[in-house]
Order: structure tokens, then sequence, then C-alpha cells
């Protein structure tokens, strides 16, 4: 059997992590990664992990652009952020041909219907990632603890293809689950995402166990809000969802969020993915949520004020 051909399409933290253990496992992965090209094409990744030690992933091939691919792709992954402005079907669009299974990796809620609208008779499989995992600088990837991927078929089921991607990853040494309802898996992830998210930009920087150590009455009134809405949507969560998301907090180390290094880097911030999605799935359901919307508001005033701020000439400044 010949060894799966894979394209990586956003090859950051997630993506190179991930690609870079699809690689270990035998597949043949290359990249499209923009800022970090040169760094990429001349070393390759250099990956840190705490679990599974040091060394050095080399793609196949290092691209700036997915029109750029030489071959045909078993999978094309989609790892970018889930940000507005990114047009995730236009950017795999060149390299999708009959036989590839579309993946993403992406966070956020209710986002899957966009790439099935775009590619209707393809396979698309979404995927979680929990982990925390880092950009250092240009192509060099620290993950500091956990990594368990969740992948399933939308709008349900469980492929070959879907199988054999687990299966990749599991044989490299980091837990990989399949699952034939994965939207509801997104709810599950979404309740650790919306107020740990959210609550490191508002609070100006703060890292998971600083929010967890002084606000866990307000973490927990999040949590159940969005397990509220899953419910009334048709995902119970298991229930010791919330209690299990805590306890796995304090254990992990003190963790920057992904959205609090966009916000510090000056970068899009995955609002609507994560927040925005959740408050208008519980409005529609008529869904009581306080405190998500008020999350989301002041979220969306901070990112205004950013806006606003970047605008304005120096001398305004």
């Amino acid at each position: 059997m010949k060894p799966p051909k894979i394209l990586i399409i956003g090859a950051g933290a997630i993506g190179g992590f991930y690609g870079a253990l699809l690689a270990k496992s035998g597949a043949d992965v290359a990249v499209v990664c923009r800022s970090d090209y040169e760094t990429v094409k001349q070393q390759g990744f250099s990956i840190h992990s705490h679990n599974l030690g040091n060394w050095i992933f080399r793609p196949s091939q290092v691209l700036k652009h997915a029109g750029e691919y030489s071959g045909s792709a078993d999978y094309v992954i989609l790892c970018t952020k889930a940000v507005e402005h990114i047009d995730g079907p236009a950017l795999i669009k060149p390299v999708v041909d009959k036989n590839t299974a579309i993946v993403f990796i992406q966070n956020g809620v209710e986002t899957e219907q966009k790439m099935q609208d775009a590619f209707p008779q393809h396979e698309i499989i979404s995927g979680l990632a929990f982990i925390c995992c880092n950009r250092l600088e240009p192509g060099e990837i620290l993950h500091l603890a956990y990594g368990k991927l969740v992948l399933g078929n939308f709008p349900d089921g469980i492929s070959p293809k879907t199988d054999l991607l687990g299966k990749l990853i599991n044989q490299a040494g980091m837990t990989c689950l399949t699952t034939p309802d994965i939207v509801t898996a997104r709810w599950q992830k979404c309740i650790w995402n919306a107020p740990f998210n959210p609550l490191s930009v508002l609070s100006g920087g703060l890292a998971t166990q600083e929010i967890l150590g002084t606000q866990e009455k307000l973490v927990r009134a999040i949590m159940q809000e969005i397990a509220d809405i899953a419910r009334a949507c048709g995902h119970e969560l298991p229930a010791d969802s919330i209690d299990t998301n805590i306890k796995n907090t304090y254990a992990m180390p003190p963790y920057k969020t992904s959205m609090l290094l966009d916000f510090e880097r000056g970068q899009p911030m995955e609002i609507e993915a994560i927040i925005g999605n959740a408050v208008r799935a519980g409005r529609r359901k008529n869904v009581a949520i306080p405190h998500l919307e008020t999350v989301y508001g002041l979220l969306k005033l901070r990112e205004l004020q950013f806006n606003l701020s970047h605008k304005a000439s120096p001398g305004q400044q």
C-alpha cells in the first residue's frame, strides 16, 4: 500500500505538529506555509514535545500556495484560523480533485456547512485538536501538553479514510479518536474554549491557571450555558463535562490561549467561530445565556478598540 499523500494548508503550530506526526507514521506530507516559508524550506520544522521528545520534520514539499502542489492529494488538511477574512474553500480548491478527502482542524461550532456547500460531492472530515501547542518562532513548535485529536465525517459517520488518518496519528504516539457524531464533539470542545479564550483577552493577558484560580464560578457559568445550548441543539454533553474540564485545566501547565496569542500579535481573533456562533445558536433556541452574551459583547468592544487604535496615525495614538 502506498503511503497516503497529504497536503496541510496553514502549517502553523497545529498544522506543523500534526503534520510531523503523520510524517512519522510514513505519510507523504507536504505543507503550505507563507510567513515561515523560507525557514521551513531550508530547515524543516523543529518540534519540541514534552511528551514525545524533539525531532525535525522535513515536509516532502514546502509551498506558498496550494496550486503549486505536485501530484494528487489523498487528503487536504486545512489548519488555518477560523476567522472571517480567510476563505477556506478558496484556499484548498486548487488542490482538490475527485478523490481528495477534505479535512479541517479548527476551533468553533456550526462551522462545517460552508465547506460542505463548497464541495457537496466530496468527503468532509471535521477535526478537533485538544492540545497546548505554540509556535515559538519561524519553523519552531513547542508542544506543551495534551494533543488528542478527534475526527469524524460531517454530518456524521466514520469513513475508511477517516479511520486511516486516525490510525496514522495513533501510530506516531498521540491519541486520535474517531467519532460518528463530530458535531457533539465540537460542542464538547466549546465547553473549554468559550470561557478561557475570551477571558484571557478581556483580563489583559492572564493565563488559564490565573483565570481559573480566581474566577472558577464565572468559568463554570459560561461552561454551563454552552452545555445548555448544545442540549437545545440536540447534542447532549456528558454530565461530567464541566467538572472534567475544570480538573484538567488545573492539572495542565499555565497556558496562553490561542485567542490571546492572536490578540497580542495583532492578528484577527476567532471570536465568531468560538463565541459568536454559540451565542447565535443560543438565541435561535431561546436559551438563557447572560454570561455568554456579556462576554461576547465585551470581546467585540475589545476588538473594535484594538482595530480603531491600529487605524489611527502615530500622531493620534
